[in-house]
């Protein structure tokens, strides 16, 4: 039976799963609505880890349904705070995603130093970056970018594990289910009711 891409959801789909035990960088403007995606279709503590006098976050009183009772957010005072603190908590458990926004690129040795301590918590980390300034150590690097207001555009530039592709998603910003919409002239048809 032929699926349609429009009607799967991204709980079925292990293209948009975020390998765990791997930290993985996120660019685009975007790249926050992609993290609380990943927050809300992760169980588990959540913890948001921002330099002091970054604004850009995200008001607990606009994330989807049931991540503000387990987000937990931290303010860095200065890019070395930042590094250590999402260190030691990629490295605990039971924490479930770890999400990053650091100002400056982080270097071939923080990043493997980030990887090891995802890899030792066995717990994902999202790093999220500006435009061009990804870590080599990455295990997947998305650019993501809003096409309306419930549409988005998400493409893995650099993938460890797979080839990169480029996903349109529906996501109303309240549930951990997505659904794929296919890019202009791909749609299917649909089949013929059984005879």
């Amino acid at each position: 039976m032929q699926i349609l891409r429009d009607q799967l959801q991204a709980g079925s789909d292990e293209s948009l799963h975020l390998l765990k035990g791997r930290v993985h960088d996120v660019e685009g403007r975007g790249r926050t609505g992609f993290a609380l995606f990943h927050a809300a279709r992760l169980a588990g503590p959540v913890f948001w880890i921002v330099l002091t006098h970054d604004r850009d976050r995200p008001m607990p009183g606009s994330l989807p349904d049931g991540i503000a009772e387990r987000l937990y957010f931290i303010e860095a005072k200065d890019e070395t705070d930042l590094r250590w603190t999402v260190e030691e908590a990629l490295r605990a458990r039971p924490v479930s995603l770890v999400i990053a926004a650091p100002e400056k690129p982080i270097s071939l040795t923080a990043g493997r130093r980030l990887q090891l301590a995802a890899e030792a918590g066995d717990t994902t980390g999202l790093v999220l970056i500006h435009e061009g300034k990804g870590s080599n150590v990455a295990e997947t690097r998305w650019k993501c970018d809003p096409l309306g207001s419930t549409r988005h555009r998400w493409i893995p530039n650099k993938n460890k594990q797979g080839t990169p592709g480029i996903y349109d998603v529906s996501w109303n910003g309240t549930t951990a289910a997505v659904h794929l919409v296919p890019q202009a002239g791909e749609r299917h048809q649909p089949e013929s009711p059984p005879r």
